[in-house]
């Protein structure tokens, strides 16, 4: 399993928090907006497969972290090779792991996606939240939605 971020975290390895630091080459900075409390964590997740996404566990080469909710949030992924990428955000805010779930089937908690894709009756297709990243450095904004 591949996974490659700054500081701390998800299988020891996750996102940096620090907002002001410039964005290097190979590296995807996320800034996660509304986030609607600082409980819990963030976890993230970008793949380049689209038979799995937005499922990336199921991805060893993905490129996944998990770091503490906050106001402001900054995500960052290093040694990204160019490709097309699609993101998947979490906003975990027990804790347990996993996308909780009303009814079964409407999301309790935080989500977010690439290229703000669309959620109707399923998670978004790859295809609406893929985006290219080169050589440099790539930013992406993510606003995290709530259903309930």
């Amino acid at each position: 399993m591949r996974k490659r971020a700054l500081a701390f975290g998800f299988a020891g390895l996750a996102g940096s928090l620090a907002a002001a630091a410039p964005a290097q080459a190979g590296e995807v900075v996320i800034t996660v907006t509304d986030l609607r409390s600082s409980k819990g964590v963030v976890r993230a997740c970008m793949t380049t497969r689209a038979d799995i996404f937005p499922k990336c566990i199921k991805d060893p080469t993905a490129y996944r972290t998990v770091v503490p909710a906050s106001g402001k949030l900054e995500i960052r992924f290093t040694g990204v090779k160019p490709g097309n990428y699609a993101i998947a955000l979490l906003h975990d805010e027990n804790d347990n792991g996993k996308a909780d779930r009303a009814m079964g089937m409407m999301p309790k908690e935080g989500y977010g996606f690439s290229r703000d894709a669309p959620v109707r009756m399923a998670p978004p297709k790859f295809a609406d939240a893929v985006f290219a990243i080169g050589e440099a450095a790539a930013r992406v904004t993510i606003k995290m939605r709530y259903f309930l």
